[in-house]
């Protein structure tokens, strides 16, 4: 009787059939109508699928049937009607029960329903399942929680957000141990207090976030500086944040303390060049010590030949004999001195267009003289190996020191084998990066004992030697590494012990079309010397007396100047008396090139010979356009310069008189 009252007092408000065919095919949303007290009036497919019920089944039921024994127990069904009533609107999230007893997350809407007149006879009820919508946020609030966390306890990087303005807007942990500041002393403030006060006043911090904006991230290395004032050594990152919409939110920054690396860094340079210098200081110790012991050697020789000859009663065959001793000792001397100064690159060459494969075919009687019977000689030399530009005697005596560190290397006997072949490019070779470009490789394999590592690593240092006493100078393998280098090449080593060696040089081949200037000078002859006037520049004293007896010796009327202000000095009272100056480069005050400058501009037609033995001059040679007479000369070597410069002097002369 009750429910049919019910349905009778809903019909004279309802009765729109179409309205009800709508609402009943809704499946989404639990739409229905309760009475005043709250029963169940109607019921849609949606309220069905969510709660479980049928409408036979419900329809008259209490609503609070929906509701948890929580709610039911703080009589949260009937507060929400009476909230409804009294404000014309119920709403609320929360925990619903279905038929079968599970639990569902629901938003709910009751709007009250009242006649025209004011009545209250029930309420519309509206209610949506959303409990995938509700595990979503759960999960997205938990998976923000986990990171929070994680952001907020990582120690190692200073991690924090900045507003649009650069306003901090958060602080972790990382941030507060490397800055000195809690999150209650910084956030809300901006983050240019972590610049310097350099960095501040060129503005930096406003072009970081600029660049961060317009390029998508900031990144640098700087320094910033604590709480206390001290400054530490930063890796910095910003990016910007966006909203979906592309909105700018605000910056990440991460901020990471690189003081540490950068001290071991430091230390780390500091120790390589403590080893490099400690190294060097070896070389040049074992260097000095090789120069002192081999020239001792040789000044033995001349200081004994010396003495003996002082005594005057020797018989002319023992004079010669010594005197013969002098001079092939002196010529061992500059021959040390000639190698030192390839191993130093500072060796004056005269490169020549020649063929490789031809010229070592043209030591081939050296070569075997050398090595002699117990070894087999081989040769393997391409066609087309193409020539070189480099100094041609220095070629020979390279490969000379290479075959006889073979020989030595085979002491019973064995094979060396010689080739020529052309190659493109040059592997990296001892931790040198890799040359591009065309090369002729000239390798030396022996079948011989081989090199073992940690010697490898030390074979081109001068007076490095495994040979025993008296049986190298270690300074072989020095002038072939010095003249390579200083050739534009590269010289590479493959060895294995008991397994034999290859040393291969590489040498930039040139094209067939390109020809080397042929050497002009003449080859040094002992030509007569004419009568001449000469100027002699020398500051040493002894050198200085011992030049102007020889010069003498040969003929010539000597003024010696000591110095290039003196020699100017003489220049200036009569230079027509003069026919020659002959000087040493390196003095104090003015040297000899600048000297001869000096000559050549205000006195043209005056030749001028330089002599010195320093490698930076002798590397020089050719860029001041003076004759330059290499220390220790012969006399033969000082005539034949004399006699050209005499030549010289002579056409000039006939020139200016034509």
């Amino acid at each position: 009787m009750a429910e049919a009252q019910r349905s009778g007092q809903f019909d004279a408000f309802g009765g729109n059939r179409r309205f009800e065919l709508l609402v009943g095919a809704v499946v989404d949303y639990a739409i229905y109508l309760l009475d005043a007290e709250g029963h169940v009036a109607s019921w849609n497919a949606g309220a069905e699928r969510f709660k479980g019920y049928s409408a036979d089944e419900i329809i008259g039921r209490h609503f609070s049937v929906f509701y948890t024994e929580e709610d039911r127990a703080v009589d949260l069904p009937a507060r929400a009607l009476r909230i409804a009533a009294q404000e014309g609107k119920f709403e609320q999230e929360g925990w619903r029960v279905r038929k079968n007893g599970t639990r569902f997350w629901t938003s709910v809407v009751i709007d009250p329903v009242r006649t025209p007149t004011g009545e209250l006879i029930g309420f519309a009820k509206v209610t949506r399942d959303i409990t995938d919508r509700r595990e979503a946020q759960q999960a997205l609030r938990e998976s923000e929680q986990r990171f929070r966390l994680l952001v907020e306890s990582v120690q190692d990087y200073a991690i924090y957000m900045l507003d649009p303005q650069g306003r901090v807007t958060n602080w972790n942990a990382g941030a507060a141990l490397i800055k000195g500041y809690s999150a209650t002393e910084v956030v809300g403030d901006h983050f240019s207090r972590f610049y310097t006060e350099e960095d501040r006043a060129a503005g930096e911090p406003d072009r970081a976030l600029a660049t961060a904006l317009a390029e998508g991230r900031y990144e640098t290395e700087a320094w910033r500086v604590r709480k206390d004032g001290s400054r530490f050594r930063a890796g910095v990152l910003i990016q910007p944040v966006h909203d979906e919409h592309g909105s700018l939110l605000g910056f990440a920054k991460i901020t990471r303390d690189l003081t540490e690396r950068l001290r071991q860094q430091s230390e780390m340079q500091e120790a390589r060049e403590a080893l490099a210098q400690a190294q060097k200081m070896e070389a040049i110790g074992r260097l000095t010590g090789g120069v002192a012991h081999d020239f001792n050697n040789l000044l033995t020789v001349i200081r004994a030949s010396a003495d003996l000859l002082r005594r005057g009663e020797l018989p002319p065959e023992k004079q010669r004999r010594y005197i013969e001793s002098i001079a092939d000792t002196a010529e061992r001397a500059a021959q040390l001195t000639s190698q030192l100064l390839a191993f130093s690159r500072r060796q004056p060459l005269r490169p020549e267009r020649f063929v490789a494969g031809d010229r070592i075919r043209g030591m081939e009687h050296i070569i075997r003289t050398t090595l002699g019977s117990p070894v087999e000689l081989h040769y393997d030399i391409a066609d087309d190996a193409g020539a070189v530009n480099a100094d041609p005697n220095q070629f020979e005596t390279a490969i000379l020191n290479m075959v006889i560190n073979a020989r030595d290397a085979m002491p019973a006997g064995g094979r060396l084998v010689i080739s020529v072949r052309p190659v493109d490019g040059v592997p990296a070779l001892r931790r040198h990066a890799a040359v591009t470009g065309s090369f002729a490789a000239i390798s030396i394999e022996d079948s011989g004992s081989g090199i073992d590592a940690g010697t490898l690593e030390r074979i081109f240092e001068p007076f490095f030697t495994t040979k025993g006493v008296n049986k190298g100078t270690g300074l072989g393998l020095s002038q072939v590494y010095g003249f390579v280098k200083q050739s534009g090449g590269e010289i590479g080593v493959e060895s294995e012990l008991g397994a034999g060696s290859r040393f291969t040089l590489f040498l930039p081949r040139i094209r067939p079309s390109v020809t080397a200037p042929a050497d002009s000078k003449p080859r040094p002859v002992s030509l007569p010397p004419v009568r001449r006037h000469i100027l002699l520049v020398e500051d040493n004293e002894v050198v200085g007396g011992f030049s102007r007896g020889l010069f003498e010796e040969l003929g010539q009327d000597v003024t010696w100047a000591s110095g290039a202000e003196d020699a100017l000095r003489q220049l200036e009272q009569s230079s027509a008396v003069f026919d020659l100056v002959f000087s040493d480069v390196v003095m104090p005050g003015m040297n000899g090139v600048e000297l001869g400058e000096e000559i050549r501009r205000r006195w043209p037609g005056l030749p001028v010979i330089l002599t010195s033995g320093y490698s930076h001059v002798l590397a020089e040679e050719g860029s001041h356009g003076f004759e330059l007479l290499q220390k220790p000369y012969a006399v033969d070597d000082l005539l034949a310069v004399l006699g050209r410069t005499g030549r010289a002097r002579a056409e000039t002369s006939d020139t200016t008189r034509s």
